[in-house]
């Protein structure tokens, strides 16, 4: 694993000899696209390239598996904030197969929480502060039903544009190959 120090010593060396050059763009998305995706590092090259995307032509926001489960949190914050001020005009929603949220169990979490020295006590106050922390934390057990649920969130929410198409996909993490399952020209709201 590299260290803090062998990274930025390779920064250095990265900003020195500009090998930065071929990456340069603005902040506005090329195609004025969104994507919402899964964290996986699988995905972190294979997706954009299995879509013909290059540095600069879409904002990808990513969370754990591509999953909405606060209509006002950071991630539907970060889809409005693309539309609005980023000019995007077309949302993806692309969860994976294979996804480390599929069928997670979140005592498990929990105790690996505690394990790795959360004291359980803070777990306890955080549940009786009003927060569902399983619920927070749980994952699901179908990744076409999870692609849906952020989609419609996405699609229903008091904040977004109603003309914004939001298209929900599948992708294979060992092919790139995408699989439709909701295109959002035909299927709106």
């Amino acid at each position: 694993m590299p260290s803090l120090k062998e990274i930025l010593k390779y920064n250095d060396y990265f900003v020195e000899n500009k090998l930065y050059e071929p990456f340069l763009t603005t902040k506005f998305p090329n195609k004025r696209i969104v994507i919402l995706t899964c964290m996986d590092t699988r995905l972190t090259e294979m997706l954009p390239k299995s879509m013909n995307f290059k540095n600069g032509d879409v904002k990808i926001v990513k969370s754990a598996g591509a999953v909405i489960n606060h209509p006002f949190g950071g991630i539907m914050r970060s889809l409005i904030v693309a539309v609005y001020e980023l000019q995007a005009d077309e949302i993806y929603v692309i969860g994976h197969h294979d996804c480390g949220m599929s069928g997670i169990e979140t005592d498990k979490i929990l105790d690996k929480m505690i394990d790795r020295g959360v004291n359980p006590l803070v777990l306890d106050i955080v549940k009786n502060s009003g927060v569902n922390i399983e619920d927070w934390l749980e994952g699901f057990s179908n990744v076409e039903s999870s692609v849906l649920h952020s989609v419609d969130m996405i699609r229903n929410h008091p904040l977004m544009l109603s003309d914004i198409p939001v298209h929900g996909l599948i992708i294979d993490p060992e092919t790139g190959r995408l699989d439709l399952v909701t295109d959002g020209n035909i299927d709106k709201k």
